[in-house]
């Protein structure tokens, strides 16, 4: 059975169960964001799709198809792709819902405060999981951020986490955090937005400002506060100076960085402590 797209309203009905995706995700720092990108939720509001080319309903294999510059629209969200996939599954009592949606080619999705790129997408529902992949880079931007990630990006509503895979990096003005994995934990502040207060960066983890560049093996990064906790063969470069040790603490705000040497358990010969201060110089 094949609508085309003006003859929604049935197709509409079917996807309003669930059709898009997790809460504020992969905001790498605090900047708040009023808009929550949820599709799975029982907001009330209807899903409006529009194609190009049409909808098509497989009613056999239980999907419908929208293709050709296609578009779900749920209040201020918006998913575009050059195909949209929606499974659905019958109860012996009656009904049907969604419990897969699958954006191919070109996804773009959208909020007031932050919009996401990659080539394909795929929603899990039951478990309110979004993975965009695909292509060179899959990415997400806000007013004040943007995060990379050359494998996938991971959504986790019910867990309020995002999670970035294969170089990962955030931006965020003269601030750059990459490692191989980073993951993103958020929480709704008094106003009721959504906002990142902790970022966990795994293997390969790089910071650079415009005074430092710090490696190490792991690294936590508390947003409030600007200090990033690093461990495991922690170096530290400023301006030539080289110090290296097994921990760091490092805050993004001030430029003072705190390196720590391996302690006797770890075969050192006890704690040592560095201090370091931004200088400010003057060029003419």
């Amino acid at each position: 059975m094949k609508t085309g797209p003006k003859n929604l309203r049935l197709t509409a009905v079917l996807l309003t169960a669930a059709l898009l995706f997790a809460g504020n995700a992969l905001v790498p720092t605090g900047g708040a964001l009023g808009q929550t990108m949820n599709f799975g939720a029982d907001t009330g509001k209807p899903v409006e799709i529009f194609a190009e080319n049409g909808i098509e309903w497989q009613q056999e294999k239980l999907i419908f198809l929208a293709r050709g510059n296609a578009k779900a629209v749920k209040g201020d969200v918006t998913v575009k792709a050059d195909e949209l996939r929606a499974y659905y599954r019958e109860h012996a009592s009656g009904g049907s819902d969604i419990w897969r949606l699958d954006a191919i080619g070109k996804v773009k999705i959208s909020t007031p405060g932050q919009t996401a790129f990659g080539e394909k997408g795929i929603y899990d529902v039951d478990n309110a999981i979004l993975v965009l992949s695909g292509g060179r880079q899959v990415r997400l931007k806000t007013a004040t951020d943007e995060i990379t990630a050359n494998h996938q990006l991971e959504f986790w509503e019910k867990k309020q986490m995002a999670v970035a895979r294969g170089n990962a990096q955030v931006v965020r003005e003269d601030k750059n955090l990459r490692a191989d994995v980073l993951a993103a934990y958020f929480r709704t502040d008094k106003n009721g937005k959504s906002k990142v207060h902790r970022v966990e960066a795994f293997d390969n983890v790089k910071i650079v400002t415009k005074e430092d560049t710090v490696l190490a093996d792991r690294g936590v990064y508390n947003v409030e506060s600007g200090i990033a906790t690093l461990t495991g063969s922690v170096r530290i470069d400023r301006a030539g100076t080289k110090l290296a040790g097994c921990s760091a603490r490092v805050n993004l705000n001030t430029g003072i960085s705190k390196l720590q040497s391996c302690g006797p358990g770890a075969g050192g010969k006890g704690r040592v402590q560095g201090l370091i201060q931004p200088r400010n110089v003057k060029k003419k």
